[in-house]
């Protein structure tokens, strides 16, 4: 039989390599399993506000990350049908940054996995976890990868931290829960990359349109980034429109019919690869699983129109390490294991879900048409509201980085 592994991570996205290299860090033995092979685009937020850029360095990959990641995001802007206003994006106080950057998900997420090998974790990549057999203190755990044959691995921690729209793990004796039927509300998330747009370094633009929302920032290199949530309703509009397209250049095509910011945006820009796009969308909290501890998009997501993905799913593993370390991994049982799923998501509710219903309501707001005109005449006449949203988001908010008393042992 294998060596027992204090901890199998599931997914080597920000959650998951972070908390990995955090284990890593308190002398754990940790095992991180992903399924997809490294670099690879991803249909998913680059925005890191200034409050977590401490947290990168804690991990290892401050100096890397600042080498190469797009200018400071100074300025947050509001684009509906006719209208772009724009305001200063409020500085974060506290800490060594006072304004977040953004960066590509094949960068940032090579970044990360590359600082996990050197932290020690044993990186088992590209491996897909077929099942899950055990409870606390010993879990079996059965992976294959494209043309290898079955692995089997024995921990006594799991933690899952599988992407929003992949399917995680199936833990014996657990249901899945279904999901719901298709619903003309429902969101999908499209993203593009483009050479030579018009975005001003350092501009963050919120996109309010019929139906959607969106969002578009210079990362590295000069290469911007244009993203969107499109409801199914709409999104069957726009390929009615456009018969012959695809779905995400359908989506472009609306995008610059009914926004002349990004239409501007876009004038003579190119391009880079095809457009991505997964759906629908589950914004909500998903910390309950048997035994499993949950970080990242797993535990919970966000409408992405704030922006704020990363920063959870990096908040969320440094809320969750400094409490199952605080014993040796050998001596977590399940009693010790119960107390510090409670601690955790009592935590990760009190950082994450006021997060959750501001985000739901800027989206609500934004997609439809009377609401957003509304909040367009009030941000004409006090664009200072743009900075009050911002702050209310969490773009001033400093990362808890192990501020937690963890749990006295039993």
């Amino acid at each position: 039989m294998s060596e027992v592994r204090d901890a199998l991570v599931i997914g080597a996205g920000p959650a998951g390599s972070a908390v990995a290299i955090l284990l890593a860090a308190a002398g754990w033995r940790v095992s991180l399993v992903e399924q997809h092979a490294f670099p690879r685009r991803k249909v998913c937020g680059e925005c890191i506000a200034a409050g977590n850029l401490e947290l990168l360095d804690r991990l290892g990959v401050g100096p890397e990350f600042r080498a190469i990641a797009g200018p400071e995001l100074r300025r947050v802007g509001w684009m509906n049908a006719a209208t772009t206003i724009v305001a200063d994006m409020p500085a974060c106080a506290a800490g060594p940054y006072a304004f977040g950057r953004a960066l590509g998900r094949e960068h940032l997420d090579a970044l990360l996995l590359r600082r996990a090998r050197a932290a020690g974790v044993s990186v088992l990549q590209p491996m897909q976890v077929r099942t899950v057999v055990g409870n606390i203190g010993a879990y079996t755990v059965e992976m294959v990868g494209r043309g290898r044959p079955a692995q089997r691995l024995e921990a006594r921690i799991l933690i899952d931290a599988h992407g929003s729209w992949e399917r995680g793990p199936q833990i014996a004796g657990e249901t899945p829960k279904p999901r719901g039927p298709n619903r003309a509300g429902d969101l999908f998330a499209f993203k593009a990359t483009y050479r030579q747009a018009a975005i001003s370094p350092g501009f963050l633009p919120v996109l309010a349109l019929r139906g959607a929302y969106g969002g578009m920032v210079l990362g590295e290199s000069g290469r911007a980034t244009l993203a969107c949530c499109i409801r199914r309703d709409t999104l069957a509009a726009c390929r009615a429109a456009e018969p012959q397209a695809t779905a995400g250049a359908a989506v472009e095509a609306y995008l610059r019919r009914e926004c002349g910011g990004v239409r501007n945006l876009l004038d003579g820009a190119e391009r880079e690869g095809a457009w991505l796009s997964v759906g629908p969308l589950r914004p909500g909290v998903r910390l309950a699983a048997r035994g499993a501890f949950r970080v990242g998009n797993a535990a919970g997501e966000s409408h992405p129109l704030i922006g704020e993905g990363i920063s959870m799913a990096l908040q969320s593993a440094a809320l969750l390490a400094p409490l199952l370390t605080a014993r040796p991994a050998a001596a977590c049982d399940a009693a010790w294991a119960a107390e510090v799923h409670r601690r955790y998501a009592a935590a990760w509710r009190a950082a994450f879900v006021p997060r959750l219903r501001l985000a739901a309501t800027y989206a609500h707001l934004a997609m439809r048409p009377v609401l957003a005109e509304a909040a367009g005449s009030l941000l004409r006449r006090w664009p200072g509201l743009l900075v009050t949203a911002a702050r209310l988001a969490g773009k001033t908010r400093r990362a808890q980085i192990s501020y937690l008393k963890p749990p006295e042992p039993a």
